[in-house]
């Protein structure tokens, strides 16, 4: 073992984590310094401890993107999977606050060993591990999991593999018999990790859900979507798509062997396909069931001052940090949009002011003036580069597209998800003082990631975000604006479709940098260096608005999945009062 390595990799974890300690509070961004009084509940822990039993009922107005651990990577579905069903080599601390960014071994005796300068990287899996059969999870079905995340038809999920692994290049996944030599298994409870360039923050990525076992003989393919096979606490017990999802406890779940999770309910219920208005009148009303209810969703624009003027269910109220910023993305390789000129006419004419009302208010949503969040800069505030007005600037939009030659505007398409729609109308009025004629195309939430991923067919606006997996730019600008992994399906973070040489070149000198604190400045200047090449506008950046049932306990929104509550910890005030 390289001493100087372990050293360094040691040390740039904790910094990491430190980074995330100092701006764990929710930081404003994009200049706004209105009152925020939902965030008074940032770090809380809602309802108390929580006794074991009972039913948890989850109201959603959507099914998951994937909950297929080589899929699934949209924030809340991880936190979902890899809290519930699944778990990981690495995972975080189930405590609010800064401790949630905290790491903590999972599957895995320790954070992982690196050597070779920090190039190669070994874990060793606890003792006794089972899935909800009774058989043992070994190193080898993590090999496999990691080796199907590459296979064609399952796009969409955590590339971390396939940009880090060495050899992996061309990869087509496990299917055809062919196997990753850098994914090493010399016996059936160590796993060795070989890649192609330095990775320090290597154990933060083995926290995504590639990094959770599938054992060969259940994997269907893109059905294992419908039922991941559990290595946690809970088991699947029914799943009809766009319907529900009931879980029950994995009896071969050793809480001996997990320091994370807690398991307080007997069983979880998802009920999925309801209006988001109902949900939220619903949990404010707190009846019956809907007691011991939680949602999937955050609050309703409309429904944010139904519960702030309201101290009883203010009370009942989580808005934690989402740690993720929203842009208008658009596509840079299609007309008009390829030209310069009238991306930053986009940028000039977009009106944030009216996206933060759109999406709440101030007490839920800050502008956004980066595409990095916040958490991600020295200080913890975004910083202003592009100084764009918050409410736009029409008259300057309208000049940047006479010198495009497009005097007389042009029409194009938006697509948002189906929550977003006011976003959506915001972002359309605002392009339309400029003589951009917006066409708005809804998506189901289960579906927008994949719509949005296909390059061919997909509209020429997009409005997404982007959450780091972790404190790092190393998580954030290569995912966003590499163009090197844009794929023609599933593909994931870079809808602008920006392929920059000078950018990329940056990005590869910024990964080979040593020094954490040298990197951590190098991809703030990066920000700026990409806006002011317009592949985005930078829109908002929310708080995750959650309501909760009165009879719920252990609720907080978790720093590290965006905010959203932690699966871990949540459980019920009195089980007895909850549904069979």
């Amino acid at each position: 073992m390289n001493k100087h390595t372990r050293t360094l990799a040691t040390a740039l974890v904790t910094t990491l984590a430190l980074g995330v300690t100092g701006c764990s509070g929710g930081a404003k961004s994009g200049g706004s310094d209105r009152k925020n009084p939902a965030a008074s509940t940032n770090g809380a822990v809602v309802g108390g401890t929580p006794q074991k039993g009972g039913t948890l009922t989850v109201l959603s107005n959507q099914d998951f993107t994937h909950l297929d651990p080589a899929r699934n990577w949209v924030m809340p579905d991880m936190d979902f999977g890899t809290r519930l069903l699944y778990r990981t080599l690495v995972t975080y601390k189930a405590e609010p606050g800064a401790k949630g960014s905290e790491l903590v071994p999972d599957l895995a005796e320790d954070l992982g060993t690196p050597s070779n300068g920090a190039k190669t990287w070994t874990f060793r899996l606890k003792p006794g591990l089972k899935y909800e059969d009774g058989t043992p999870i070994t190193a080898q079905d993590i090999k496999y999991n990691v080796e199907r995340s590459f296979s064609p038809d399952l796009p969409g999920g955590p590339d971390y593999a396939a940009r880090y692994l060495a050899g992996a290049k061309g990869y087509q996944g496990p299917a055809q018999g062919r196997h990753l030599d850098s994914v090493k298994t010399p016996d059936a409870r160590t796993i060795v990790f070989e890649l192609h360039t330095a990775f320090a923050e290597f154990p933060f990525a083995a926290t995504l859900p590639t990094f959770a076992p599938v054992p060969p003989k259940q994997d269907k393919g893109p059905q294992y979507d419908s039922r991941p096979f559990s290595s946690g606490p809970y088991k699947i017990e029914t799943y009809a798509r766009d319907k529900q999802i009931v879980l029950v406890r994995n009896p071969h779940w050793d809480p001996k062997s997990d320091s994370v999770r807690k398991a307080y309910p007997d069983r979880i219920v998802v009920t999925m396909g309801l209006k988001g208005n109902q949900i939220d009148d619903r949990l404010i009303a707190s009846s019956g069931s809907d007691a011991s209810a939680v949602p999937w969703a955050q609050l309703r624009p409309e429904s944010i001052s139904k519960v702030l003027t309201k101290a009883d269910v203010k009370a009942r109220l989580l808005a934690e940090s989402s740690s993720c910023t929203e842009m208008v993305q658009m596509h840079t390789g299609r007309a008009p949009f390829d030209d310069l000129k009238v991306r930053q006419a986009v940028q000039w004419a977009l009106d944030r002011e009216a996206i933060v009302t759109a999406a709440g208010g101030p007490a839920v949503t800050d502008a956004s003036s980066a595409a990095m969040p916040g958490s991600l800069f020295t200080g913890g505030k975004q910083p202003d580069t592009l100084k764009i007005p918050l409410s736009g600037d029409p008259e300057k939009a309208k000049q940047l597209l006479k010198e495009a030659g497009k005097a007389d505007g042009f029409s194009t398409r938006l697509t948002v998800s189906v929550n977003d729609k006011a976003i959506g109308e915001a972002i359309q009025q605002s392009l339309g003082r400029a003589g951009i004629k917006v066409t708005i195309e809804t998506v189901d939430p289960s579906a927008f990631y994949d719509t949005i991923g296909d390059t061919k067919n997909r509209t020429d606006l997009v409005y997404t975000g982007w959450c780091p997996d972790f404190p790092s730019g190393t998580t954030f600008l290569p995912f966003v604006f590499d163009g090197r992994y844009i794929k023609a399906k599933g593909n994931s973070g870079n809808h602008s479709l920006f392929r920059d040489d000078a950018t990329m070149k940056r990005m590869d000198e910024i990964a080979a940098m040593t020094d954490g604190a040298q990197a951590n400045k190098a991809w703030q200047e990066l920000d700026g260096q990409i806006l002011a090449k317009a592949p985005v506008a930078p829109g908002a950046m929310k708080r995750r608005s959650l309501l909760v049932g009165t009879n719920v306990a252990g609720a907080y929104g978790h720093t590290s999945w965006s905010g959203q509550i932690d699966y871990a910890t949540v459980g019920l005030k009195d089980p007895s009062k909850s549904a069979n």
